[in-house]
């Protein structure tokens, strides 16, 4: 899959089936959308292109009212690599884009920029300055510069449920990882590059391995029981932070901090990726350095016990998970 940070140059551009959203997720609505796309592309001949937007829309307007973040750019374009994707322009949502008016958007980015031939969008999609572009400009469009245009309506479940973003970020909020996997199709995860941190938990008797989260709102939080990948040949077993540390950090950047139990290694530049398998409790203030080291061990023995009653018998991080 080719990625873009915005359109792509004269040379690169050629027609394409195109779907146009923010993706946050990728969950099973997406998926379905994504799935219809592609056989579309597939019977016109054409590659798959998404347009995705960073930040979000909302972010740019309002950054108090926008939604947290399900996932990191790096696991989104992953996920929509897997949904068969050949290419996604990932365009930048600033004051330029947001001035665009409906006509503006079509010229500049679907017939100049993508020499889009074929559309999808959501029922609820919404384009150009004050979202005053709606589907039947959209479809209008299309008539006039020779692109077909495709709505499809909102997936919902066995239950008639909408299956949509905003599910999923509240059932992650709330701290339901199934609810969350039900939604998505497969466990909740976040991957990156382990970095250099304070080296604090070495200190505590805790190292850790750690993760910078680029947006400011993360859907998730707390203490969780988490798979480590990308370590070993098989997941190691883990305790994991996801938060703003307010006991020895007064810097307001979230950080997720993942304990492999009973491993030791340098893993500094390694990509690795983070599953969430049990939330275990919110992140907490503690009065000193003590009270946090014995509060750590306690989750670390809720952890073990987790691993334990689950049957994996990975009490050790050379243990394999089955």
């Amino acid at each position: 899959m080719k990625v873009f940070r915005g359109l792509p140059n004269a040379e690169s551009r050629e027609r394409c089936a195109l779907t146009i959203g923010n993706f946050d997720g990728v969950h099973r609505g997406h998926q379905t959308l994504l799935a219809r796309a592609r056989a579309a592309a597939d019977a016109r001949g054409l590659p798959l292109t998404v347009m995705t937007f960073e930040p979000h829309p909302r972010e740019f307007f309002d950054p108090g009212s926008a939604p947290p973040r399900i996932a990191l750019l790096r696991d989104k374009l992953e996920a929509l690599a897997a949904c068969g994707v050949d290419r996604v322009i990932v365009e930048h949502f600033g004051p330029s884009l947001a001035a665009l008016s409906p006509d503006a958007f079509i010229d500049d980015m679907l017939v100049d920029g993508l020499h889009a031939r074929w559309v999808l969008v959501g029922d609820d999609f919404r384009y150009g300055a004050r979202r005053a572009g709606d589907f039947a400009a959209l479809a209008a469009a299309g008539a006039r510069h020779g692109f077909e245009v495709e709505r499809m309506d909102t997936f919902a479940d066995v239950n008639g449920a909408r299956i949509s973003s905003s599910a999923v970020r509240a059932a992650l909020v709330s701290g339901d990882l199934g609810a969350a996997e039900q939604l998505l199709g497969r466990a909740y995860a976040m991957s990156g590059r382990v970095v250099h941190g304070k080296k604090l938990g070495r200190d505590l008797g805790f190292p850790t391995l750690n993760l910078h989260i680029a947006h400011k709102r993360p859907a998730i939080a707390g203490i969780f029981v988490v798979r480590v990948h990308g370590l070993a040949a098989t997941p190691l077993p883990g305790v994991a932070s996801m938060g703003l540390r307010p006991t020895v950090d007064d810097s307001g950047r979230f950080l997720l901090e993942v304990h492999v139990l009973d491993w030791s290694g340098d893993a500094y530049g390694k990509l690795v990726r983070i599953e969430f398998l049990q939330k275990l409790r919110d992140e907490e203030r503690y009065i000193d350095l003590p009270t946090l080291i014995a509060a750590i061990g306690r989750d670390v023995a809720h952890a073990r016990a987790w691993f334990d009653r689950s049957g994996t018998g990975a009490t050790t991080a050379t243990d394999r998970i089955r």
